[in-house]
């Protein structure tokens, strides 16, 4: 088992860090006081299409993405992908500007993967170009989403077109002004098998019966100009070839989607922890009570090598289930997958709190990034499934892998 990142991921991951601290560090302050007008709420920051035109010209581009397509992308492994996922992840809102944020990059890997030529010219060609944006519909407010099989939207075919009925919510991507295009999942069967109920299909936000009800904030961030929504589908009508793969694939195309989307969310949590850690132990240096300055107290340096030591383990782990993945598959990494999605949110809300904790006011003030990181590991202990979910697969596999009839 060798970490060792490629040549290729290293002198990716020189450029990405040159170039954010280039163009991106100048502009932050600006960046931070444009998001903190309510008068911007779901408009999009003025500078990031010019930042977007510079990144395509260094070639810091769908850098996700793992199949090669073109220049449209270097066809990175996950493994070498990882770092560059981590970098990103110190300033959460740079992803965009590399084509790289959630929900595009499921979407984008649905559509590479499973989708037909037809979708793929007219859906993902102006995704991977970040000409559009997108949003992915799965929860539901009304069951409990954590068992996917509870999802109760309908997906039923009339002659050439499928009429979609339910009410969705945590729509991620929903409310960006530039989002053009959902993926929805619903039941096209119900009497098949309960994995097999499940479609994926293709839904212009501009159909008639999409109806986006509210913003959904996490407390208190709305994640502009992105967002979540909760939108009604009523009587929503699309072609039937929209159907992405098939009838009662959606199970197939959500795990495919979810895996690599776990390493990204983790890596990311891991960069989001790193900078609190930073942060952390510059602020040591500063900052003094009672005669003594805080990198002396040693509860201090105790809570900073205990997160130096959780932020290790980690990296290391997501870091193990992106080589995994790279050379055995999805499915023969799925406990470790699950083992990233317990450990890394879990971890990131841990040292993102210590943080916060030595920073005292500023920690909790929009001076930093730390509370809205807080509030992003926390909410990942529940998006793409809850601590709860992933422990129960991943005991239940342990169990059928060590335990013994009596």
């Amino acid at each position: 088992m060798n970490f060792e990142y490629s040549q290729k991921s290293k002198d990716l991951q020189h450029k990405l860090s040159a170039f954010i601290e280039e163009h991106i560090v100048p502009i932050e302050a600006e960046y931070i006081a444009f998001q903190s007008d309510a008068n911007n709420q779901w408009t999009r920051f003025p500078k990031i299409e010019l930042l977007k035109q510079k990144a395509k010209e260094a070639g810091l581009w769908n850098l996700f993405l793992p199949k090669d397509y073109g220049t449209l992308s270097p066809g990175l492994t996950n493994l070498e992908y990882a770092p560059l996922a981590e970098i990103m992840g110190r300033k959460i809102w740079v992803s965009e500007i590399f084509n790289c944020s959630a929900p595009d990059t499921g979407n984008m890997e649905v559509l590479a993967k499973y989708g037909n030529e037809a979708q793929k010219k007219q859906w993902l060609i102006p995704l991977m170009n970040g000409e559009i944006r997108s949003a992915f519909l799965m929860t539901e407010p009304q069951v409990a989403s954590s068992d996917a099989t509870n999802i109760e939207t309908s997906i039923v075919l009339e002659g050439d077109e499928y009429v979609i009925n339910g009410k969705k919510w945590w729509s991620s991507g929903g409310m960006d002004p530039h989002c053009k295009i959902a993926i929805v999942m619903g039941k096209t069967d119900t009497t098949k098998h309960r994995h097999q109920q499940q479609s994926m299909i293709l839904v212009p936000m501009d159909t008639p019966g999409l109806k986006i009800v509210r913003a959904l904030s996490v407390f208190g961030y709305v994640d502009s100009p992105e967002g979540h929504a909760e939108i009604i589908l009523e009587n929503v009508r699309v072609p039937k070839e929209n159907l992405i793969l098939g009838e009662g694939r959606g199970f197939e195309i959500a795990q495919g989607r979810l895996g690599p989307g776990r390493i990204h969310h983790c890596m990311r949590l891991v960069g989001m922890a790193q900078y609190a850690l930073e942060l952390m132990s510059q602020r040591t240096l500063e900052r003094e009570t009672f005669g003594k300055k805080f990198y002396e107290y040693s509860s201090i340096r105790q809570e900073i090598a205990k997160s130096a030591c959780e932020i290790e383990q980690a990296r290391l782990l997501t870091l193990s289930a992106a080589d995994k993945m790279d050379k055995e598959g999805n499915k023969e990494a799925k406990d470790i997958i699950a083992m990233i999605k317990i450990v890394a949110p879990n971890m990131a809300q841990k040292v993102i709190d210590s943080a916060i904790q030595v920073l005292g006011g500023k920690g909790v003030s929009q001076d930093t990034y730390l509370p809205h990181y807080f509030a992003i590991a926390r909410i990942l202990r529940l998006a793409d499934g809850p601590d709860e979910v992933h422990m129960y697969q991943l005991g239940k596999s342990c169990i059928q892998k060590y335990g013994k009839n009596s």
